[in-house]
């Protein structure tokens, strides 16, 4: 069997090189022969100024790797940095984000947005707040679905008043949003396998369940979130239970490094 090398897998710059200054994580990657790269929000606001958009774009440029996800904003305190899609408040700031983000997916030729959904706000009622995710995600879908972009929801485990734990939770807000668009597929799962197993979900069944809503998968092992091998997830039964369900798509690392 042929062995798996960098170049396999997506590197999530933003925790695989958390100790590298944010601009040079794109060279670092590629130098340890990883050609696919993903990022969180890599701006300390949700709307950066141009200069500091054109600075990481040249960045990812020079670097020669293709950018294949990125994060919507992770927000603030506030939001407990969990993003801030759910947020009644933060609407008008949500759709600066998105002409921003846009920007980015159509310069760099992105096609996953994970859309982190935001912890719950006690000021608000619930309902509230799920109905506004709702209505910043349906336009997120339809301003990326022109670039053969998608929004992801991902559920996240460690995370207090977090309105998204589990696959069925996410499956039932993408179903909400797929029904305002008028279009089966308008937002994607996102699926950590480490979240998952974090979260205490059967991942076969969850697999299984959701595989045709997946658009995009990340690893990491459980517990300590370090790199495959460090601890008990079946990684490699996992993925190839995703390739026998039909998943084609893209492996992203996205683990702290032990070493």
């Amino acid at each position: 069997m042929t062995m798996p090398t960098p170049s396999d897998f997506v590197a999530n710059c933003s925790m695989l090189y958390a100790d590298v200054p944010a601009l040079q994580r794109p060279a670092a990657a590629t130098a340890d022969g990883y050609r696919k790269l993903e990022f969180w929000w890599p701006f300390e606001d949700s709307v950066p100024r141009a200069t500091e958009v054109n600075t990481f774009i040249d960045a990812v440029s020079e670097s020669q790797a293709t950018v294949v996800a990125m994060n919507f904003t992770l927000g603030d305190a506030e939001s407990g940095g969990r993003g801030i899609v759910s947020h009644p408040n933060r609407a008008a700031e949500f759709g600066e984000h998105l002409d921003v983000l846009v920007d980015i997916v159509a310069r760099l030729g992105i096609r996953r947005c994970n859309a982190p959904v935001g912890v719950y706000l006690s000021q608000y009622d619930n309902e509230q707040q799920l109905d506004t995710a709702v209505a910043n995600l349906r336009a997120a879908s339809d301003r990326l679905h022109p670039l053969g972009a998608i929004p992801m929801v991902e559920p996240l485990s460690g995370v207090d008043n977090y309105p998204v734990v589990t696959a069925a939770q996410a499956a039932q807000l993408i179903s909400r949003i797929d029904d305002a668009v008028g279009r089966r597929g308008a937002v994607g799962l996102l699926a950590d396998l480490y979240h998952f197993a974090a979260n205490g979900e059967d991942i076969d069944s969850v697999l299984r369940t959701h595989c045709d809503r997946i658009v995009h998968v990340q690893v990491a092992d459980f517990p300590g979130r370090h790199e495959p091998g460090t601890g008990r997830l079946e990684i490699d039964r996992f993925l190839g239970l995703l390739r026998e369900l039909g998943y084609r798509g893209e492996i992203a690392l996205e683990y702290i490094p032990s070493r």
